[in-house]
């Protein structure tokens, strides 16, 4: 995508503060922007933040452009696309893969299956920093001798809770 005489009148424009010729050209190059998004392969939420955060980028740019006519042409789309992939690569390596996603999601949504009480105790168990067996006997009213056999007995049924067996089988194949 080549910048053109008008893209160069819409760039001056907008570096003047004219919201419609910023407007224009972000509906001239958002698409060329979603589309590296999507090769990344990035959900909705991150393509906005990457949009918002490159079009940031160029607006702290373009009170420095000067002369608008005297970069090459082509040099905004270009300059949109490289931020783009660089925003995209930073989201990528930020995030966890779909893997630990599905790993997290899982776990949540089997853990508000256990019952109330294996709730509790798994949460007890959990905290940072670690809460003692005496304060934990306390809060649940069960002898500091039951807590480990609970734990077990509460996360066997985690093991066995369909999301988690999923994850299981699939790591084992």
């Amino acid at each position: 995508m080549s910048d053109d005489p008008l893209v160069t009148d819409l760039v001056a424009r907008a570096a003047a503060g004219d919201k419609q010729a910023w407007d224009a050209l972000v509906e001239r190059y958002a698409p060329l922007m979603w589309s590296i998004c999507r090769r990344h392969r990035l959900s909705d939420a991150d393509v906005g933040d990457i949009s918002r955060n490159v079009w940031r980028q160029l607006a702290g740019q373009l009170g420095g452009i000067g002369d608008p006519a005297a970069p090459p042409a082509g040099w905004l789309a270009d300059w949109l696309a490289a931020t783009t992939r660089r925003e995209c690569g930073k989201v990528r390596h930020a995030a966890p893969g779909p893997w630990v996603a599905g790993q997290h999601a899982a776990f949540r949504e089997a853990f508000t299956r256990l019952p109330p009480r294996c709730q509790r105790l798994i949460a007890l168990l959990l905290q940072d920093p670690p809460v003692p067996n005496q304060q934990i006997s306390a809060r649940l009213g069960i002898p500091v001798s039951s807590i480990r056999p609970s734990c077990d007995r509460c996360l066997d049924k985690l093991r066995h809770d369909p999301s988690i067996a999923a994850l299981i089988d699939a790591g084992a194949a």
